[in-house]
């Protein structure tokens, strides 16, 4: 008998994952919904849009493989505000808990950024991820005026 070993191992961004983030995304947006002209912006271009912003991006390798993503883009500095976005996880890794790893980690990051609030958006279609978020500790709040067309629901995790 033969047993597999899918260590799951969740470590920052490196240009050589900018493929993955971009494919993982897409794949996630276009099941549910339709890509935005700020998706591609994002997507295409995660160093200008999110790392060099103060942000953070992390992956979830399965066995070497990225098979998860989310990052963190810095909203304001003063409170400092990070917005967690473009959390994807491909259908062939579902069911391992990575939205709740790589969700982890970066709350862990924003925790130790001494960050006063994460925010995220979302659509309420997507239960499988507002349960994830809730479980995280996000909390719903009124929405705003949202970039994207398909958000209609807004989450914040207070942090102090």
């Amino acid at each position: 008998m033969t047993s597999e070993i899918n260590e799951v191992k969740i470590v920052t961004y490196q240009p050589k994952y900018q493929q993955a983030f971009k494919e993982l995304n897409e794949e996630w947006i276009t099941t549910f919904f339709k890509m935005e002209e700020k998706d591609y912006k994002v997507l295409d271009h995660p160093e200008e849009y999110i790392i060099n912003k103060g942000g953070h991006i992390v992956f979830a390798l399965l066995n070497d493989e990225p098979v998860g993503t989310c990052a963190l883009m810095q909203s304001s500095d003063s409170p400092l505000v990070y917005e967690l976005a473009k959390m994807a996880v491909s259908p062939k890794a579902q069911g391992k808990k990575i939205g709740f790893l790589i969700g982890k980690a970066l709350v862990d990051i924003a925790k130790e950024s001494n960050a006063d609030t994460i925010f995220l958006e979302t659509n309420s279609v997507l239960t499988p991820a507002i349960n994830l978020y809730e479980k995280l500790g996000f909390q719903h709040v009124p929405l705003s005026d949202s970039p994207y067309e398909r958000c209609d629901v807004k989450m914040e995790l207070k942090l102090i």
